[in-house]
């Protein structure tokens, strides 16, 4: 028993102090994230200059034309971040997160409620996935004396790890679509066979069993909570007094109410007309949703300033990446990178290669559709050259393209606009993370 019980001690030993060392490493050394972008787009610019014999005008043309290709793209993620936001504030939606908060009383369970709950909701679509767990989570800590702040955003941001196995995932989902770019070489495939195979349903259960246990884990090993108290919520604005009639329409019920009906009136002629869910229908429901309950458009005007504050991450960085996807994709750069881990597959290990090639050119082009038009043709032609199961490779493609996201900050903005952190607060847990759930998927596309 003694044995055991120092066998035990001596694990937990050492995952403590794996985790400590790496989360000072990313404390330390882990730059802003705009830092990362230029540091990547200055790596790429040489690499295409050196090992594709590219002119320097060439690349720097490359650079320019994919710099403006993302701005719809940008706008619709400073939406869903303002407009999330919004929407957290509102009295009705902080009752919400409130009772859904009352389910952990410790912290631990609190660890383990804000990882379920944006699983679920990153399952269902990740705009708000990455917008939901950030809010419960921010709320968790006020209420639980002695959680980790750091690691309750890090929980929330690791769910969204299973968003391209989920209901919104591009590659799944344009597969499935008619009309699409790869139709006449691998014809139609259906989510039945991508999104809701048993491969793909067995990782997904699999992840929901261990991501709350590695984020439960890793709170163990924390010595010294880094808390946050209840004094720390948004300001209050005071209502100053009514002087102009102009400001009896910005504080009435009626103006709110009118245009909050008008938007849900169209949200439910496009789900009776046969409409989807989609990113601009999350981004409509929620700036409507946040307009009629707060009641009046000055206090939606209030709030949406203090929402803005937070979004300057994503505004700068969407276009430097989306120059940086112009570079990887015009120069030959990622297709070449592509072909390499094709150029060593087999039928049966070419879905984990297409799991490992997604992941690495994932952390350079973090835009799964983007990326998916680079490496889509030439891992589906590969799939078919071999006899290698087409639709497995497309998913180990998606699961590699979410799984980097552990590493790779861009999509953490949101969740840390929300929370008030910076990346370096979270990539040090993020990246253990990373580390656990790639040797799983890794496993189960080798042996399934």
């Amino acid at each position: 028993m003694l044995n055991k019980t120092m066998a035990t001690t001596e694990r937990k030993s050492f995952f403590g102090h794996f985790t400590n060392v790496c989360t000072r490493i990313f404390d330390r050394y882990l730059p802003d994230p705009l830092v990362i972008v230029v540091l990547i787009t200055i790596a790429i610019m040489a690499t295409g200059i050196i090992l594709k014999g590219h002119t320097p005008t060439a690349m720097l043309n490359y650079w320019m034309d994919g710099f403006w290709t993302l701005h719809t793209f940008a706008m619709q993620m400073v939406l869903i971040l303002v407009a999330g936001f919004v929407v957290a504030t509102t009295p009705l939606f902080k009752h919400l997160v409130s009772r859904v908060a009352c389910a952990a009383k410790t912290p631990g369970s609190a660890i383990v409620l804000v990882t379920l709950v944006s699983l679920a909701a990153s399952w269902l679509n990740w705009g708000i996935g990455l917008v939901v767990g950030a809010v419960l989570a921010k709320e968790l800590a006020k209420r639980i004396a002695g959680v980790d702040y750091r690691l309750l955003i890090s929980s929330a941001y690791s769910g969204f790890l299973i968003w391209h196995a989920g209901l919104s995932g591009s590659v799944p989902l344009t597969l499935a679509t008619p009309g699409n770019f790869l139709e006449e070489s691998v014809g139609l495939i259906p989510t039945n066979l991508t999104l809701f195979s048993a491969f793909n349903i067995t990782l997904v259960v699999t992840m929901f069993i261990v991501l709350p246990l590695t984020n439960y884990l890793l709170m163990k090993s924390i010595d010294k909570p880094f808390t946050l108290t209840a004094n720390t919520d948004e300001p209050k604005h005071c209502k100053a007094k009514i002087t102009r009639p102009a400001e009896h329409i910005e504080q009435a019920l009626w103006p709110a109410l009118l245009i909050a009906i008008m938007g849900f009136a169209g949200i439910t002629t496009y789900a009776v007309q046969g409409g989807g869910l989609n990113l601009n229908i999350i981004i409509f429901a929620l700036l409507f949703a946040g307009i009629g309950l707060h009641k009046s458009l000055r206090n939606f005007l209030d709030q949406m300033n203090e929402a803005v504050k937070g979004a300057s991450g994503v505004i700068i960085q969407f276009p430097f990446y989306a120059g940086v996807m112009g570079m990887m994709s015009q120069s030959g750069l990622a297709s070449d990178f592509a072909q390499l881990f094709v150029d060593i597959s087999s039928a049966d290990t070419l879905p984990v290669w297409s799991f490992l090639s997604a992941g690495i050119i994932n952390m350079f082009i973090p835009s799964g559709g983007g990326q998916w038009a680079v490496q889509g043709p030439i891992l589906m032609e590969a799939a078919q050259a071999l006899n290698a199961d087409v639709p497995k490779v497309a998913m180990a493609f998606a699961w590699g393209d979410s799984w980097t996201n552990m590493l790779q900050p861009f999509w953490a903005l949101p969740a840390l606009a929300i929370a008030g952190l910076k990346a370096r607060d979270i990539m040090g847990y993020c990246a253990i993370v990373m580390l656990v759930t790639g040797a799983i998927i890794g496993l189960a596309l080798l042996l399934g």
